[in-house]
């Protein structure tokens, strides 16, 4: 069902998927120059509170599952491929909710960029670092901002969407 509130034509669905596989490039060319240009664990301080580092993740977020045999690895494969072609179903049937498609498009590049880590290397290169004294943020890298800037967008069309139809039905 179109967005009533979007008077504007749908974007077509090969812009999301264009916008998709730049963000990967940008995620890969990130990962790429890290991973040739640092040595394993190699930190280069930046601010007071921020280190460029080259890691290697083996699970999920915050290093979930990380020690887990090498299984992580094909589970958190086929999640990534699996959330890709739901999200290519959403991004075609809610063509018309803009903000709602450019939040799975971040999502969906997030997923392949980390995805293609794994294929290629078993694991997910990670390089942006954020600590405050002895208190560290797992490192992370462009996929992971992706996945999480789609998920906080994607919470706010939810907010947005519940607000408009509260107010439709007063």
């Amino acid at each position: 069902m179109p967005d009533q509130h979007n008077n504007r034509q749908p974007i077509a669905y090969g812009i999301w998927i264009a916008c998709a596989l730049f963000l990967i490039a940008l995620d890969q060319a990130s990962k790429l120059y890290f991973e040739y240009n640092f040595e394993y664990l190699e930190r280069l301080n930046i601010l007071p509170f921020f280190d460029f580092i080259l890691v290697y993740n083996q699970g999920a977020a915050f290093s979930l599952f990380a020690d887990g045999n090498g299984w992580q690895r094909w589970f958190f494969l086929v999640l990534g491929l699996g959330a890709t072609g739901f999200i290519l179903y959403l991004l075609k049937k809610h063509k018309a909710q803009t903000f709602f498609c450019f939040s799975l498009t971040l999502i969906m590049a997030g997923a392949l960029g980390n995805v293609i880590d794994r294929m290629a290397y078993g694991h997910v290169i990670d390089f942006l670092l954020f600590y405050w004294g002895n208190a560290y943020f797992p490192a992370f890298n462009v996929a992971d901002i992706c996945i999480t800037m789609g998920a906080i967008f994607l919470i706010l069309d939810e907010i947005f969407r519940i607000r408009r139809t509260k107010q439709e039905q007063a």
